[in-house]
């Protein structure tokens, strides 16, 4: 069973850095990306950067700039924040997509795994 588990979120002043890091675990066949994703308080979640095996990555406007995601290769993938703004404020999740052999055939199929959140607080 594949189990991911973020790391990092706290309480941050504006203009600080947090580094968020997510461990995972268990067996996949075919990573294809690995992602973090945020939720505010009454607003749906939202991608805020994601980084393929290949090792190419996409931001969210509203970090670009401010934001790094990196993996290493023992299923770690970490988010650097900079100059973070009260607007960042949320619980962040880390998700993985990977391929899944088929029981019974050799076709594949995706699956999507989630972990359970770490806090950011922006505030004075």
């Amino acid at each position: 069973q594949v189990q991911l588990v973020e790391s990092g979120g706290g309480l941050v002043r504006p203009g600080g850095s947090l580094r968020l890091s997510c461990v995972m675990s268990g067996e996949m066949y075919g990573v294809h990306y690995m992602g973090w994703y945020r939720q505010a308080p009454g607003k749906e979640r939202e991608l805020v950067a994601f980084i393929t095996s290949g090792g190419r990555t996409n931001y969210a406007d509203s970090v670009k700039g401010r934001c790094t995601i990196s993996r290493d290769n023992t299923n770690l993938v970490n988010l650097q924040m900079n100059r973070l703004k009260p607007e960042d404020t949320a619980v962040y999740y880390c998700n993985v997509e990977y391929s899944e052999v088929v029981p019974g055939g050799g076709e594949t199929e995706n699956v999507e795994v989630w972990g359970q959140g770490t806090q950011v607080s922006v505030f004075s």
